[in-house]
């Protein structure tokens, strides 16, 4: 069991230490199933990439802002669907959120929610 309150504070410790400002770790890998711990200090910005077939994104600390999406800035608490589109992550201030991503999926079930 991952225990989110601490691996936050534990990768936002890490990202405000590390030259390139951020800090991540993957809590769980099942199958195509992926979670992902990410922590970005302010200004630090995931460039710009592509989606996989279907992932979430869970601000657990600060706020952020997601290109692509309809609603852009997000806060603590706060979960969004990524689109299918290209999309990119900054931080607006210290921020960790939990990234969760299905890497493949058949075509018909692309969407269904």
């Amino acid at each position: 069991m991952t225990d989110l309150v601490t691996a936050a504070r534990t990768h936002l410790d890490a990202a405000r230490a590390s030259a390139h400002g951020r800090d991540a770790q993957l809590v769980v890998h099942d199958g195509v199933l992926r979670q992902t711990v990410i922590a970005l200090v302010a200004g630090v910005e995931l460039a710009e990439h592509n989606s996989p077939p279907a992932a979430s994104l869970q601000v657990l600390e600060g706020r952020v802002r997601v290109t692509g999406v309809e609603q852009s800035d997000l806060a603590r608490g706060e979960l969004v669907v990524l689109t299918h589109q290209r999309h990119a992550v900054l931080a607006l201030e210290d921020s960790v959120f939990l990234l969760t991503t299905v890497t493949s999926l058949d075509e018909d079930q692309r969407g269904d929610a």
